[in-house]
């Protein structure tokens, strides 16, 4: 089966990954999409406008975050509706990985609009290819709770799931996810915290959780940037 094609007929949501952290981690085809497309939806436009100009895009972006993103989807239904086409992207990796286009890409869905994956980048399949733990089967739960209570709650229910487990957590976060984790899971078991994936400062730091830990906290450096916490079985 070939490729969907973009033409100005084909009224397509194009849901495309981009870079994770390396501008230079992206496809040809999603180069050749972001070309071609009437519109791209971006949960940033100011932050996209960087990647699609190192590239030499310049098709006109348009904003879908989480605070506009009910209003902003009856327009780029209207165009998709139109025989527009459209390319979905997210700040960065994969759109609809804790980000948001997920009531966008449902309502296409439910309309008989297309919708095509034009697949790259994820930290989160990133992080599991290099994390050393299994990855046959696992489960990803995106950003942690905000609150210690909520977060020793989720890993107290998974303490015997028996499959790897996967999370997204911030920079201010990180140091206080990490002890709730070791209160709730303990010391010996086995993580990988895997910071600023791609980019200058790439750090993955594996091991039991109580090194992991001591790690981390002893170096502010450690701290800082995005993270993916691999916890194994």
């Amino acid at each position: 089966m070939s490729k969907p094609e973009v033409s100005n007929a084909d009224g397509t949501l194009f849901v495309v990954s981009t870079p994770i952290g390396n501008l230079e981690d992206i496809s040809l085809r999603a180069i050749d999409v972001l070309k071609r497309v009437d519109h791209i939806a971006a949960e940033d436009t100011r932050h996209s406008r960087r990647l699609l100009q190192h590239h030499g895009i310049h098709t006109p972006m348009l904003a879908l975050h989480e605070h506009n993103e009910r209003q902003a989807l009856t327009g780029i239904l209207a165009m998709l509706t139109e025989g527009c086409s459209v390319a979905l992207i997210s700040d960065a990796g994969t759109p609809l990985i804790s980000d948001p286009g997920f009531p966008l890409v449902r309502a296409c869905r439910e309309q008989g609009i297309a919708v095509s994956p034009v697949p790259g980048p994820s930290a989160l399949i990133a992080a599991l290819s290099v994390s050393g733990l299994p990855v046959d089967a696992f489960c990803f739960h995106g950003f942690l709770p905000r609150t210690s209570g909520a977060r020793k709650t989720r890993f107290a229910a998974l303490k015997s799931a028996g499959i790897t487990q996967v999370f997204y957590e911030s920079s201010h976060r990180i140091l206080y996810a990490l002890q709730d984790m070791q209160e709730a899971l303990g010391s010996e078991r086995e993580v990988c915290v895997a910071r600023e994936l791609t980019k200058q400062y790439e750090e993955v730091i594996q091991g039991k959780l109580g090194e992991v830990l001591a790690t981390v906290a002893g170096d502010p450096l450690h701290q800082r940037g995005e993270f993916v916490i691999v916890v194994a079985p």
